[in-house]
């Protein structure tokens, strides 16, 4: 007896579970029209690909800091950028270093502080030096040059990607 009760309330159940009058629903046949494109899709973490001078970003640490790679014909001008590469940060250095490898040689250029109107005493946000063999070196993609600065205390090392777009002259 038990067991018939058991499969009539069962039988109950679902045929209340399947009745489609509680269900509402909408016009199946007719499209959705939207008056504009869907949003993009933000990446939260998006990397910027290039500096506010146009140059070459170079990530220092795990992106704590970026530096921008500017060339002319004759000289070579890094900016020490924020995390997110859109301001400049002054770093107390006095020098920073590009380390190179040409023709299976170590070469090391320093460019000096150049401080901007902008940055305060004592501290440079732009760093040059004018160096034509530089400028032809960073042309090559072969010449594996890397970006060594100490930020604060810690020293930071990036590679150099140059991306031809980063200077004023044309090839």
């Amino acid at each position: 007896m038990k067991y018939l009760y058991f499969c009539t309330l069962a039988a109950v159940v679902l045929a209340a579970g399947c009745n489609n009058d509680s269900i509402q629903t909408s016009e199946a046949d007719t499209p959705l029209m939207m008056d504009s494109a869907p949003p993009a899709t933000v990446d939260s973490h998006a990397h910027p690909t290039e500096g506010p001078h146009h140059g070459t970003l170079i990530e220092l640490g795990n992106e704590e800091y970026h530096a921008e790679l500017v060339h002319d014909e004759t000289t070579v001008t890094i900016y020490i950028l924020d995390a997110v590469a859109t301001k400049a940060t002054p770093i107390d250095a006095t020098d920073i270093a590009i380390n190179l490898v040409h023709e299976g040689k170590a070469e090391q250029f320093k460019l000096v502080a150049t401080p901007d109107a902008d940055d305060p005493a004592g501290k440079s946000s732009r760093f040059t030096l004018q160096n034509a063999e530089l400028v032809k070196e960073l042309e090559h993609d072969h010449a594996a040059a890397k970006l060594s600065v100490v930020i604060g205390g810690k020293a930071y090392r990036g590679e150099i990607h140059h991306d031809h777009a980063g200077h004023d002259h044309a090839h």
